[in-house]
C-alpha cells in the first residue's frame, strides 16, 4: 500500500473504502482471537491482484500483535514502560502504555485511511513526537481540508475513529468498515456487506 500511495497519490474514495473493508474483516478475525495488530501503518498492508481486476487488500506482520489473554510472561513483553509500535499511526492509549483493544487498530486505521485519501496524516508536527503530543492534546484536520470534494459522511466516520478517546470510536473494525461503506450509499454498502460479514 505504501509503495501505491507514493505512485499513485491518494485514492478515489471508492477503492479506498473497498480496501479498507478488507482491512476491517481481516482486523476483525484477529480481534475475535483476542489478537491486536498494534502496528497498522501502510507498509503493512499488502496489496495483491485478484481474479476480478482489481487489488485486494491484506494486513500483513502481526510481529507486535499481542493476544490480550496473555500469560504473565508474555505481558512482560510490554510491562517495561517501553513503546512499541509506529509513532505516526498510533492511538493515543498506546501512547500513553495504557491496555489495547479493538477500538486501537481502530483509530490506526482511521489514520492509515486519512493518509489513504489525503497522501497526509491528520495529525502535523516536525517529528514523531510532537505528531504523538498532537494526538494527545490536539483535534485531527479534518479530511476536506485537504480534499474539498471528499463525501461529507464519509468524512465523519473517518473523523469518528480518530476520537481520542476509545468510547466515543466504533467499537469494532467491523462496525468501522460498515460505517465507510454505508457512507458512501446503498450501492456501495451491498458491493461491500459480503465482505464485511
Amino acid at each position: 500500500l505504501s509503495d501505491r500511495e507514493v505512485r499513485v497519490g491518494p485514492m478515489a474514495p471508492e477503492l479506498g473504502v473497498a480496501m479498507l473493508a478488507e482491512m476491517c474483516a481481516g482486523l476483525h478475525h484477529a480481534h475475535l482471537l483476542n489478537i491486536v495488530h498494534r502496528d497498522l501503518k501502510p507498509e503493512n498492508i499488502m496489496l495483491v491482484p485478484g481474479e476480478d481486476g482489481y487489488d485486494h487488500a491484506i494486513v500483513m506482520d502481526f510481529g507486535l500483535a499481542k493476544e490480550n489473554r496473555a500469560d504473565a510472561s508474555l505481558q512482560k513483553l510490554t510491562a517495561t514502560g517501553i513503546i512499541l509500535g509506529t509513532p505516526e499511526f498510533m492511538s493515543p492509549e498506546q501512547i500513553r502504555g495504557k491496555p489495547l483493544d479493538a477500538r486501537s487498530d481502530v483509530y490506526a486505521l482511521g489514520i492509515l485511511a486519512f493518509e489513504m485519501f489525503t497522501g497526509k496524516l491528520p495529525f502535523q508536527g516536525r517529528n514523531a513526537q510532537e505528531m504523538m503530543i498532537a494526538r494527545l492534546r490536539g483535534q485531527p484536520v479534518p479530511v476536506r481540508q485537504y480534499r474539498p470534494d471528499f463525501p461529507p459522511r464519509l468524512e465523519k466516520v473517518l473523523m469518528r475513529s480518530l476520537e481520542a478517546n476509545p468510547d466515543n470510536r466504533y467499537t469494532t473494525t467491523l462496525e468501522f468498515g460498515l460505517a465507510l461503506a454505508e457512507a458512501l450509499g446503498p450501492g456501495v454498502y451491498e458491493k461491500l456487506k459480503e465482505t464485511l460479514q
